[in-house]
């Protein structure tokens, strides 16, 4: 049976690379589902048997012998310490480099000696490039010769071999510079995102035996006491059994208002205590958590790539082969044919093959998309993978579930008629014995009426009709208890009722008793959503709902949707939702909990109302956070602007390299120029994909 595993690949630095194990690791049999993320340094698998890791190492030690592969990003060098030694070995780098352009600086300034001027050179070079070198040999000797190590040597060595020195020494230095640089904006850029989705709890304080102890929230059993203190992180979901206090949701939902919590509420992880001291019952482990759910959601993200991310790898793969193919044929082909200098032809050779490193493309796309989940997430909005940014930003249709979506789903019985002399207490007593093993809103509505416990013995028989109602023996009587379908059904007339609302009929002995007539409120701004929604073009809105025509009818035009189809069974939605799939790109908006059908089905099914909700989160390719269908609109908004600039960066990047090889081809760029279509490209590519993150 097949295992998802992750590995890091401590040490990887190089984009083509990166590119080149991913598709290398696909051809392994046995394996599935397989996605490397350059940003994180993570290779997730499915696979199917311990002797393909052997297999998985030995692809990734061929392509970057210096990438050390650990089993899992937690098994060595994890926390602090890792970033720690980081830090370290960012500083030795840094040291070495800065000491390199001090030796080439002296060498350029001094005239004489020749042999210390050319030792000092050498000095520079042998510093700075000594791991390009190292790296470059070994791949060749391997087999992997079309990487940014064989292009930077070989453009190098050439230069020294035409005694160009200066300029040889320099491409190097400054070439490890701008890596170095380039290595320190991606590790920022991802420390901001990683701000973004910093609600990992990193303790919990445990009630033993009448005493607190601070421990690791994966110690924590279903059931025990925590204590958590104003000011700290609660770290699993539970239920406040003492206090009261303000918790900020934010890190969850988005939501900047404090939410007042008391006895018996239920409290989520990741929520933040902010001034009473609470202490909480837990209901789940830390790995069944919400907070867990989410950071592992929103982490693995990335192996759901967009189209966008596959092209680029795809262009990767074939470009720097090509590239290299045509630097051979400008440095060969003019001094064959026309009789030119082969130094200066082979010079322009050279100057092309450091242009063309694809690195500015290969890192700046998967971290647009790495910024944009980690924007959406602090907005409470949960994508699942960077192929549903696409979808959202280019949605044709959105389908809507009525109740719990664009009503609030909490139901009040607001009028009862009785008949055949049937008092008012017996139709809810009736109604409420026959909605007790039911948890619809409607059907706590009616008991929520009736208050009172129903004895379990009243009932002596029970089935459930779906999307019809109840049928039950109840004290001895025959009782139907549903919509007007159920009675239709059972032969039992029902009179024409003028109610907007959800009509639910009793039948006492096959004689119509009476109905109990119930409402559901529009939420707040849900007019200005389909309104907004319009202007941002799309084409159509639907809602599909179980009630009858006249609600149905009543709610659309309220808060003006397009189309609507009333009174369906469950298994109907699945059918009308198919209508509205001709080739357009549809999304289905559902509470995530009696809508998974059609969440899976849709080309990006969203979840309102998740927080806490694992069928919704288990079912839905977006999940908002809490309750606010306005965050409907954000998501396509953040979407958008993801998408743009990631094709902002595209176009920089393609745009620049075009120009420079072009130049490069016909001897109007030097080194200089070269270095800066490489690693300067690059870096302003990964500034431009961090203003995603801005407001």
């Amino acid at each position: 049976m097949a295992k998802k595993k992750e590995f890091l690949l401590d040490g990887l630095d190089c984009p083509s690379c990166a590119a080149k194990i991913e598709e290398n690791v696909k051809k392994l049999e046995g394996i599935n589902n397989v996605s490397l993320n350059f940003i994180k340094k993570t290779l997730t698998v499915e696979i199917d048997s311990e002797t393909n890791v052997e297999k998985i190492k030995n692809i990734v030690t061929k392509i970057e012998p210096d990438v050390e592969v650990l089993d899992s990003p937690s098994s060595k060098k994890n926390g602090h310490s890792h970033e720690h030694e980081e830090d370290f070995d960012r500083k030795l780098e840094v040291i070495r480099l800065f000491s390199s352009l001090a030796i080439f600086i002296i060498a350029l300034l001094i005239s004489d000696p020749f042999y210390l001027k050319l030792s000092l050179y050498f000095a520079a070079y042998l510093i700075s490039g000594g791991k390009v070198l190292v790296r470059s040999f070994k791949n060749i000797i391997k087999g992997n010769v079309f990487d940014e190590n064989f292009l930077m040597s070989i453009a190098t060595i050439g230069a020294i071999s035409i005694g160009e020195y200066p300029e040889a020494v320099g491409v190097m230095v400054f070439y490890e510079i701008g890596e170095l640089l380039q290595n320190i904006a991606i590790d920022n850029s991802k420390r901001s995102i990683k701000a973004l989705l910093d609600i990992r709890p990193d303790y919990a304080n445990l009630l033993k035996d009448g005493k607190e102890i601070k421990v690791s929230p994966e110690e924590v059993k279903k059931g025990d006491l925590i204590i958590v203190k104003p000011g700290e992180r609660i770290p699993l979901d539970g239920i406040v059994v003492k206090g009261s206090s303000l918790v900020d949701t934010s890190a969850l939902t988005g939501e900047s208002v404090p939410r007042t919590v008391k006895k018996d509420d239920k409290v989520m992880s990741g929520f933040i205590n902010q001034n009473g001291l609470l202490t909480i019952k837990v209901e789940k482990e830390y790995s069944e958590s919400t907070i867990s759910k989410i950071l592992d959601l929103v982490e693995n993200a990335s192996a759901k790539k967009a189209k966008t991310e596959k092209l680029i790898t795809r262009f990767a793969k074939y470009y720097t082969p090509v590239v290299v193919l045509s630097a051979i044929a400008l440095a060969l082909l003019p001094p064959l044919l026309t009789g030119a200098p082969f130094n200066e032809w082979f010079r322009r050779a050279l100057i092309f093959l450091v242009i063309s490193c694809p690195c500015g493309l290969v890192v700046s796309i998967p971290l647009g998309y790495f910024a944009g989940i980690g924007k959406l997430s602090k907005h409470g909005i949960l994508v699942k993978g960077g192929n549903y940014i696409d979808i959202l930003k280019k949605l044709d249709t959105i389908i809507f579930d009525k109740t719990g979506t664009l009503t609030k789903g909490v139901f009040e019985v607001v009028k009862i008629a009785t008949f055949n002399g049937i008092d008012e207490k017996e139709i809810l007593k009736i109604a409420a014995a026959a909605e007790k093993h039911s948890n619809h809103p409607i059907a706590e509505s009616i008991k929520r009426k009736f208050g009172r416990q129903i004895n379990d013995k009243v009932i002596e028989q029970y089935e459930e009709i779906s999307g019809h109602g109840i049928r039950a023996k109840i004290e001895g009587k025959d009782v139907l208890v549903g919509n007007k379908k159920l009675m239709e059904k059972f032969n039992i007339k029902t009179p024409e009722v003028n109610f907007n609302g959800t009509l639910v009929f009793v039948a006492i002995n096959d004689k119509l008793a009476g109905y109990i007539g119930i409402s559901d409120e529009i939420k707040p701004g849900v007019p200005d959503v389909t309104k907004n929604l319009k202007k941002l073009g799309i084409r159509k809105t639907v809602m599909l709902t179980g009630d009858n025509r006249k609600v149905a009818e009543a709610v659309a035009k309220e808060i003006g949707i397009d189309e609507y189809y009333y009174e369906l069974l469950p298994g109907d939605k699945v059918k009308f939702f198919e209508k509205f799939k001709n080739g357009v790109s549809t999304a289905f908006v559902g509470d995530g909990i009696n809508d998974a059908p059609v969440l899976t089905r849709a080309d990006v099914g969203i979840a309102m109302g998740g927080l806490g909700s694992d069928a919704a989160i288990e079912a839905a390719d977006v999940v908002i956070m809490d309750d606010d269908i306005s965050k409907l609109i954000d998501s396509i908004k953040i979407s958008r602007k993801t998408l743009k600039i990631t094709w902002e960066n595209i176009s920089i990047v393609f745009g620049i390299k075009v120009l420079f090889l072009t130049l490069g081809a016909l001897g109007l760029t030097d080194m200089w120029g070269a270095v800066f279509a490489d690693v300067g490209v690059t870096l302003i590519a990964i500034f431009n994909s961090l203003r995603i993150l801005k407001k």
